[in-house]
């Protein structure tokens, strides 16, 4: 089974959100979602002070076997994005909680917090996707 850490949120897209501060939080994906993309190759990602709406796509990762859209889990603006990515794309297989991440948001509409999942709720999803 994946990994999946009771210290942030996670979205049905497979992203996670893991709290920095008052309204500031840092994403990535889920070590779930790394394993069905298989080795990751590439990932693109916007640049510091592009802003996004909930579910907007915000970047894309290229793996040997496909590419897949990363979704922005909050409304907010990105206030860092992770550029050891650039050069070491497969950070976000080896380590995809913590040297993996993707980038870092301030988010303007915190009630959008309470619409993603805990850890167990989004245990309780993938196994209920996987069944299907």
């Amino acid at each position: 089974m994946a990994h999946i850490p009771n210290d942030r949120k996670y979205t049905k897209d497979h992203e996670w959100v893991a709290s920095l501060g008052k309204d500031t939080a840092r994403v990535g994906i889920t070590d779930y979602a790394q394993r069905q993309l298989g080795d990751v190759v590439f990932v693109e990602l916007p640049k510091k002070g592009d802003a996004f709406e909930i579910t907007e796509p915000f970047g894309s990762i290229e793996s040997v076997k496909s590419v897949s859209e990363t979704y922005m889990p909050l409304t907010g603006t990105v206030a860092a994005v992770n550029e050891s990515l650039n050069d070491e794309a497969e950070l976000v297989n080896s380590d995809p909680y913590d040297e993996g991440w993707m980038i870092e948001i301030t988010f303007t509409k915190p009630a959008e917090l309470d619409g993603l999942l805990t850890a167990a709720q989004y245990e309780a999803y993938i196994k209920a996707e996987s069944a299907e």
